[in-house]
């Protein structure tokens, strides 16, 4: 992946909504530690591992080139992280009242992780352009199974001189089968803050 985390995930050449979204989630590397971890045991790293990638994958920081392009409904675009071969699908399921996309990562060792979010709109602030997304996850590896729900802000903040920028802010709670719960926050300064419990 380029250095430049944005130029990858918008490229010069342009690129789809859901083109972007594929290329955001480039960061299955995270997932590829959790079924070790769960061999020995320690589901809350695991669980920590799955909210920072469920984070991640749905945000993005930095300068935003441009607006990608839209998509028809039901199409879907696919295409392989190249750091993992992970295989990830990205689908517009509906674009009215809201922008539902749904997406599914197939890692190699057959863990998989599923996500839904609904873009509702766009509000105006100090701050900038806020696009809110009401979100869900779940991940599976063998017989483990976690689940986060949350909301989660992409925000373009303006600027007179032409260099917008993206970035993020919001929460996740999550749960999973082996009786963790926990939550994780973020803020537009790309801190991230995850507390579990057991």
């Amino acid at each position: 992946m380029s250095t430049d985390v944005m130029r990858y995930e918008l490229p010069p050449e342009g690129i789809s909504l859901l083109g972007y979204i594929v290329r955001r989630m480039h960061k299955t590397e995270i997932l590829t530690k959790i079924p070790a971890l769960l061999k020995n045991g320690q589901t809350k790293l695991a669980l920590e591992n799955i909210a920072l990638y469920a984070v991640t994958s749905s945000t993005s920081f930095g300068r935003a080139y441009y607006q990608p392009k839209f998509n028809q409904v039901g199409e879907s675009i696919e295409e392989k992280d190249p750091t993992t071969g992970a295989r990830i699908r990205a689908t517009l399921v509906s674009s009215s009242p809201n922008y539902h996309i749904t997406y599914t990562v197939a890692m190699p060792n057959g863990s998989v992780f599923l996500g839904s979010e609904n873009i509702t709109g766009t509000t105006i602030g100090l701050r900038g352009l806020g696009m809110p997304a009401p979100s869900k996850f779940n991940f599976k590896s063998g017989e483990y199974s976690a689940d986060l729900t949350g909301i989660l802000t992409s925000e373009l903040g303006l600027s007179l001189f032409g260099n917008t920028k993206i970035r993020a802010y919001g929460f996740l709670n999550f749960n999973d089968n082996a009786g963790n719960t926990g939550k994780l926050t973020l803020d537009r300064k790309k801190n991230i803050k995850i507390t579990i419990d057991s």
